[in-house]
């Protein structure tokens, strides 16, 4: 259910805007990403696990907020990271 160490720093180093950027909008979205489509895996074989499902609605509200900001603020970095990600279809 959740990303391994290795895996957490492949996403970071995928979508850094700088050098040493653990931190941006991108990163945060592309992990909160990675652990929603692990969780949603888990929903498959559990479906009644309340528990989990109440912590993925924490995580894609979470996500939301942070696209929202990012389109506020930048909305290329934005558009790009939607099709990266493969969001919004």
């Amino acid at each position: 259910m959740s990303i391994t160490p290795e895996r957490k720093q492949e996403i970071v180093k995928d979508y850094a805007v700088k050098k040493n950027d653990t931190g941006s909008p991108e990163i945060q979205v592309a992990i909160l990403t990675e652990r929603i489509v692990n969780l949603t895996g888990h929903f498959k074989e559990h479906a009644k696990d309340n528990h989990s499902r109440y912590g993925l609605m924490k995580m894609i509200n979470r996500r939301r907020r942070l696209l929202a900001y990012l389109k506020k603020t930048d909305e290329q970095r934005y558009t790009q990271l939607i099709k990266r990600l493969g969001l919004r279809k």
